[in-house]
């Protein structure tokens, strides 16, 4: 809401010496979020008067029309003979009043205007439009063409009150009533402490039977109609000066004489209102709901389908209007003309339903004035004011008569009175105010008030965010101050820290962070769409999902059953915008469904619902196991002089699943397997041991190269998900820190042949199992296959690494357990040393 600061002093005195920043400061400490103070006028310095064109001659023979004009601007320029000016605007002719800025003048934006020589002419001055002076856009393009009564060399910096400053205001949705000079007015009144003009105070006719024909089907969509009727204005009549320089420093352009009214009475009382021709109205005036798949052309010249749930105007011949949204092109008012203008017009001030204008403007994607407006409050005892304020303007401005039908239909409705105990600000803010401070900063912001202990409060009309004791207590601790509450900090519990899960997840982020992973958040949605990209097959559990009632997009209208859209989305998104080496990782909660999850119940609101209750609720929601998941694509070591670097492949995407493992201070088994959306050959599956059994962890590896092509990704994009719970529940008590043996080590390395279908993963348990407890670590080294091996086979190579407590090994020792290693994984996977 932009508020001129000269507007807002005709309800307010506020003292003269008070500037827009000390307003803005007022009104922020009252609650109201003033985001800037606009300077209009800022250096600008006269003479900047009103001439008459007396002659114009059209100057040949340059690329673009170019005039040179003569203009009376009274002795402004101190001889009192016409000053001879330049002008290639061409929206302007003899006779006419325009504003004339003479030598020695500075425009804004410190522009200095001299007598110069231009197209073969000396110009003293200048012809200025609206944009020239820092009025903004009129519409015409053109140079300011004034009203003819005003006098050659009157001060136009006076007469369109181009010095100014204008307040930008933030209005948040609970506080509509601000969108209106009224409601700042207000606002500012109890700020500064002073009297307000209220400019809705004004007398209303009674309704009568003589007014305009109006019918109300829906009365819970409009609770008020108001009709009045003016007839014999003058087609030719203009907006006054000032009321065009209100609308242009309110951000709001001059259209009409009826429609700039029906505007300003707007933004001074905060009611949307609409005028229509009489002349194009045929028959009563109704309010309803629209019928599925009526048509509508609206102001803005589009063709709108409507919505059975939309609330229109209409008349005979059916929808003439988008209630509290905008007009119809049918009954538009007719722009200013001797003959074809409009000459009566009916005036609707309505209140409108908020929720029913809300979803009508985002059902069209039509966001209004009105509909601003009506979606966050107005009031409704407002209506008859803003009528009578819009007859007596149309009368007064365009010599109008105002008939004296009144129509006003109104649903019964009582006052809201809450009742709140004369303390309870005090114990939310934790300041005594006192009973005294409660009821005064009340009855400020237009509440009755009564009672002593328990107090009974009225609220206002224009306030409907007022609903609940807790909304009057706001009201009074935002008007005592916000800047006055204690800052009290809370002690927090001695004694608690994380719990054991909080920690491995802490840890588990920084080792992948430390490894080069860089977190990336993603969206916890997902369509069907990318589910076939990842080529999951039709049962797979991961297609079954939660579907939302209010989605963000219609194209992901689920939650995630797997981490690695959103992570691959992201990355695709880096790659195509030039980063090509990409490591990334996310961890969070999926969600999936067991189908034994019951109907949610719907939780009170007025009272703490019962352990049952909250049981039902958690009995509704799907399993939501957290995970974790990384993806890979591009180089994983750089090149440079220290060598050639190296791409990421599925090792790394491994690696990355074992360095969790080792956070947590578990053993990690990887074995082979086909799972979408990985490579059926670079697929790993990862196992840890929970209560003795192995349990799949994840899996890891390259993705399928159709998934690559179906998700635009990287070459040989690799990824990792594991499940985080399953992890958790691997871990055997408190993590042991490794002890370090002051003993040296023995290593012992073994080739073993074995047939190319024995996995590396049972060769490794036969040899750790038969080396016993003298084995430290063993490490594969070398997978090798040729003709050398054998067909059908392959060598795998081991380091193992063997250690004795409490005394130095010997080789006959290592050595033993080393034979008995290798004789184990013979006996288990048929392996042979290789060379034997």
């Amino acid at each position: 809401m932009r508020v001129p600061l000269s507007w807002l002093r005709e309800y307010v005195d506020l003292p003269a010496t008070e500037t827009g920043r000390d307003v803005q400061a007022k009104l922020v400490s009252v609650g109201l979020e003033v985001e800037t103070v606009e300077q209009t006028g800022a250096g600008l310095k006269g003479p900047l008067v009103v001439g008459q064109v007396l002659t114009i001659e059209e100057l040949e023979g340059f690329k673009k029309p170019i005039r040179f004009c003569t203009v009376d601007v009274g002795t402004a320029n101190g001889t009192g003979e016409p000053q001879e000016i330049v002008c290639g605007a061409r929206n302007f002719s003899v006779g006419d009043k325009v504003v004339v800025v003479l030598p020695g003048a500075v425009l804004p934006g410190d522009f200095a205007i001299a007598a110069r020589k231009t197209y073969g002419k000396t110009s003293h001055g200048m012809i200025c439009s609206t944009d020239e002076l820092g009025m903004g856009d009129d519409g015409t393009h053109g140079i300011i063409v004034l009203p003819p009564e005003f006098e050659p060399g009157t001060d136009a910096i006076e007469l369109l009150e181009l010095v100014d400053e204008v307040l930008d205001i933030a209005v948040t949705p609970d506080r509509g009533y601000c969108l209106s000079m009224r409601g700042v007015a207000r606002e500012t009144a109890i700020a500064y402490g002073l009297p307000l003009r209220d400019p809705a105070l004004l007398d209303v006719p009674p309704p009568n039977a003589h007014g305009y024909p109006v019918k109300v089907s829906d009365p819970i969509g409009c609770s008020n109609f108001t009709a009045r009727t003016v007839t014999g204005l003058r087609p030719e009549a203009r907006s006054p000066i000032w009321m065009q320089r209100r609308l242009q420093k309110a951000g709001m352009r001059s259209v009409s004489l009826a429609v700039d009214i029906t505007n300003y009475v707007m933004l001074e009382l905060g009611q949307p209102l609409h005028a229509y021709d009489r002349t194009r109205v045929e028959g009563p005036i109704g309010v309803r709901r629209a019928q599925q798949g009526e048509k509508l052309t609206t102001l803005d010249g589009a063709k709108r389908v409507l919505d059975a749930q939309d609330l229109v105007i209409t008349d005979d011949r059916g929808p003439i209007g988008l209630a509290g949204v905008m007009g119809g092109a049918d009954t538009e008012i007719a722009d200013h003309a001797e003959d074809t203008g409009t000459t009566e017009v009916v005036i609707e001030a309505a209140h409108f339903d908020a929720i029913a204008i809300a979803r009508t403007a985002r059902r069209h994607k039509l966001s209004s004035e009105a509909s601003k407006r009506f979606e966050r409050g107005v009031d409704p005892q407002a209506a008859a004011a803003a009528a009578q304020r819009t007859v007596d303007l149309l009368v007064l401005l365009a010599g109008g008569t105002a008939e004296a039908g009144v129509t006003e239909i109104t649903a019964p409705s009582a006052p809201r009175t809450i009742a709140m105990p004369a303390n309870h600000p005090d114990r939310v803010a934790g300041v005594a105010y006192g009973r005294e401070t409660v009821v005064r900063r009340l009855q400020q912001v237009g509440c009755d008030v009564y009672g002593q202990d328990e107090l009974i409060v009225t609220t206002p009309s224009w306030r409907p965010d007022l609903a609940a004791p807790n909304d009057l207590a706001e009201e009074v601790i935002r008007l005592e101050g916000y800047e006055n509450l204690p800052s009290t900090l809370p002690t927090p519990p001695s004694g608690r820290g994380l719990t054991d899960r909080q920690r491995l997840h802490r840890r588990i982020g920084r080792a992948l962070a430390g490894a080069g992973y860089v977190e990336a958040l993603s969206y916890p949605f997902i369509g069907d769409a990318v589910l076939d990209q990842l080529g999951l097959d039709k049962d797979d559990d991961r297609r079954r999902t939660v579907t939302l009632v209010n989605p963000l997009s219609d194209e992901e209208p689920a939650l995630r059953t797997t981490l690695l859209p959103g992570l691959l989305g992201t990355l695709r998104r880096n790659d195509g915008r030039g980063s090509h080496d990409l490591a990334l990782f996310e961890t969070g909660l999926v969600f999936r469904p067991t189908g034994d999850e019951t109907k949610a119940v719907r939780l009170p609101v007025d009272r703490r619902p019962t352990d049952e209750e909250i049981a039902g609720l958690d009995a509704a929601l799907p399993r939501q196991p957290r995970r974790a998941a990384v993806v890979l694509a591009g180089a994983r070591e750089q090149a440079g002089w220290w060598g050639k670097g190296r791409p990421a492949d599925w090792a790394d995407s491994v690696e990355a699943a074992r360095s969790l493992a080792r956070e947590a201070g578990v053993e990690l088994t990887v074995r082979a397997d086909r799972h979408a959306p990985w490579h059926p050959g670079r697929c790993a599956a990862l196992y840890v041991t929970v209560g003795g059994e192995e349990t799949l962890f994840g899996h890891a590896g390259e993705l399928h190269p159709r998934v690559v092509k179906e998700l635009h990704l990287p070459e040989r994009t690799c990824a990792m998900e594991v499940e985080l719970d399953v992890l958790e529940q691997a871990v055997d008590g408190a993590l042991q820190a490794p002890r370090i043996s002051t003993f040296p080590v023995a290593t012992q390395d073994v080739a073993l042949v074995v047939a190319s279908d024995v996995s590396a993963d049972a060769v490794e348990k036969a040899l750790r199992e038969g080396a016993g407890d003298l084995l430290e670590s063993l490490r594969l080294f070398d997978v090798f296959t040729g003709e050398q091996i054998g067909e059908g086979k392959k060598s795998l190579a081991y380091a193992l690494r063997f250690r004795a407590p409490d005394r130095t090994l010997t080789v006959e020792e290592a050595s033993a357990a080393r034979d008995t290693a290798v004789a184990l994984a013979t006996e288990r996977t048929g392996a042979v040393l290789r060379g034997a």
